[in-house]
């Protein structure tokens, strides 16, 4: 028996494609139904909302097949919920699943719904996420690890350190936090993942892309390229020989593969805007924009805010990182005018440091490896706790010994 409200920090397998078809008495709970099918998590289901409760649902399926999920409104209108329950069940096939929304919360009901065969029992008021959940554990198999968490990083404009900033995210979250995970980089053409790393894997991302039908969870831990203990990485060729005008759904098979056997996926989109770019931000389970203090990045930094808000209304906002500021000289938006044109607080203000960064970039170094007290080294700590919920579980601060020997071992495995 579920409450209608769940954790925001839950991460939801997305419903597999299957149908639905929900009959409510209320118009409350079939706008909730109707909010829920139009989440990016089911957006492979076809979900069908119509009035009538349960008395409806029976006489649609008198002389019809019945769907995969039938999800059935019982209680606020007048009549008996178990009498109800009993006359749908006469004309339901064998394999369907059913879901109630009820208005009592009530032991012995419960037990008896589950007793006839029901799969879950809401109580109401229900909200989309409870819906969504709820769909989508009837398909997932018992005793399943749970599913990564995606955070998806990209830059408001071109230059303003998105990549180097997932990639340390990457790393810190690997580190600071003990969480094995695994950076893909997603620029195929122009990645910088590998030099980041100091790595040249002869295999990455582009072949899961290229040969979509070999995709499987054995050929994409031979793609994968190890940095640490904790992190791996799936690299971008970066070369020009292919274009990288992919379909939409070109990434889903890697990226549904790395989520059932990673905890962390630290996707680094490139700052383009093609179907498959906005897929796989609509998609991710958190997003970080990256901007710089200026007005071009707060003008694209907002368009993206007001498209993911519509996109995803049942998630939290994009995280807004401000990178590289007080560069000297240079007139900058304030952080809190920025904060302001976007109605979203900062998540992470990264001041200008040309001389940390270049020499972390020059030597295939992150940032923690060059200078591991830095103020940037810091927040972005601070910031990969908070994205995967692991804040309150970081680890001491590390010796000055660690990043020379885990520079030392990353070479060794590569």
């Amino acid at each position: 028996m579920s409450e209608g409200n769940q954790s925001a920090d839950r991460v939801i397998a997305p419903v597999p494609r299957i149908t639905v078809q929900a009959f409510c008495e209320s118009a409350d709970v079939a706008a909730v139904i109707e909010a829920a099918a139009d989440d990016r998590r089911m957006q492979k289901a076809h979900t069908r909302v119509q009035m009538g409760g349960a008395p409806a649902a029976v006489e649609a399926y008198r002389n019809a097949p019945t769907p995969n999920v039938i999800m059935v409104e019982i209680g606020a209108a007048k009549g008996s919920p178990l009498s109800a329950l009993d006359s749908l069940a006469e004309v339901c096939d064998a394999g369907t699943k059913v879901v109630v929304v009820g208005h009592v919360n009530d032991v012995v009901l419960y037990r008896e719904f589950i007793r006839r065969g029901v799969s879950e029992y809401l109580i109401a008021p229900v909200d989309p996420v409870a819906v969504i959940a709820a769909i989508s554990d009837l398909f997932s198999e018992p005793g399943a690890e749970p599913l990564g968490r995606t955070v998806a990083v990209v830059g408001a404009k071109g230059g303003v350190g998105s990549s180097t900033l997932a990639h340390n995210l990457a790393w810190s979250v690997a580190r600071d936090y003990g969480t094995a995970t695994v950076i893909a980089d997603l620029d195929i053409a122009f990645g910088t993942a590998g030099l980041n790393f100091n790595q040249d894997p002869p295999q990455g991302v582009a072949e899961a892309v290229f040969a979509p039908e070999r995709v499987d969870s054995n050929f994409v831990d031979r793609l994968l390229s190890k940095c640490t203990d904790n992190l791996s990485l799936l690299a971008a060729p970066a070369t020009l020989d292919r274009p990288t005008d992919f379909a939409e759904s070109a990434f889903d098979g890697v990226i549904d593969v790395l989520r059932g056997s990673v905890p962390c996926i630290v996707l680094d989109v490139p700052h383009a805007w093609s179907a498959w770019c906005r897929r796989m931000l609509i998609g991710a389970d958190e997003i970080v924009v990256v901007a710089a203090p200026d007005l071009a990045s707060l003008r694209n930094a907002r368009n993206l805010f007001e498209l993911l808000r519509q996109a995803r209304p049942n998630d939290r906002v994009p995280r807004l990182v401000l990178n590289g500021v007080g560069l000297p000289k240079r007139p900058e938006i304030a952080v809190a005018e920025f904060a302001k044109a976007l109605d979203a607080p900062v998540a992470a203000v990264v001041p200008f440091d040309p001389a940390l960064f270049g020499t972390a970039a020059n030597n295939g170094q992150m940032l923690a490896e060059v200078q591991p007290g830095a103020k940037a080294t810091e927040i972005l700590s601070e910031l990969a706790g908070t994205l995967t919920g692991r804040a309150e579980t970081r680890r001491g601060r590390a010796n000055l010994l660690e990043p020379i020997l885990a520079r030392f071992a990353r070479r060794k495995a590569s």
